[in-house]
């Protein structure tokens, strides 16, 4: 699936008083269509991350105190992510995080599905990390690229649900 033009664009904010990034993006979809497509590990691995970037899953379980698992790989390079589910509701997920490479920076997030009306949907991100340094070097990393083209293929798949 390739990315389409953004209708809309990711809003990403590092909190000045806590280690948190915070991330705010509009839908063309219902809360029901993102969270499937955030809780399905096959439409999943269709959207996260960015362009070029296949995701194998290795391990779903996407209820509350269940976990997860996933590889992302391109031009021979594969890296692990993986976490716990600690509450899955009609709209609303909290899990934790954790990149392979980094094994000591656990994450804890809150994905939060706002029912705007008429089909379209806000969905609130929000990453509290271990340190400063941490968020830092996350948004540092590139992350705005791979959350950017994720969110389109994103979108591209919720016209298809």
């Amino acid at each position: 699936m390739s990315a389409t033009t953004n209708r809309y664009q990711v809003s990403i904010e590092a909190d000045p008083a806590l280690p948190i990034i915070r991330m705010t993006r509009d839908f063309d979809a219902t809360p029901a269509q993102l969270m499937r497509a955030h809780t399905d590990p096959e439409l999943f691995a269709r959207w996260v991350g960015p362009d070029g970037m296949q995701v194998r899953i290795v391990d779903w379980d996407a209820s509350t105190g269940g976990r997860w698992r996933y590889v992302a790989g391109s031009d021979g390079q594969e890296h692990g992510f993986h976490g716990c589910f600690h509450e899955v509701g009609d709209d609303v997920i909290v899990q934790t995080f954790t990149y392979d490479g980094e094994p000591d920076g656990v994450a804890l997030e809150t994905l939060r599905f706002e029912d705007l009306g008429d089909g379209r949907t806000r969905l609130h991100a929000q990453s509290l990390v271990d340190s400063f340094v941490g968020r830092d070097q996350w948004l540092a990393s590139g992350m705005e690229t791979g959350v950017e083209q994720g969110y389109a293929k994103l979108d591209a798949l919720v016209a298809e649900l």
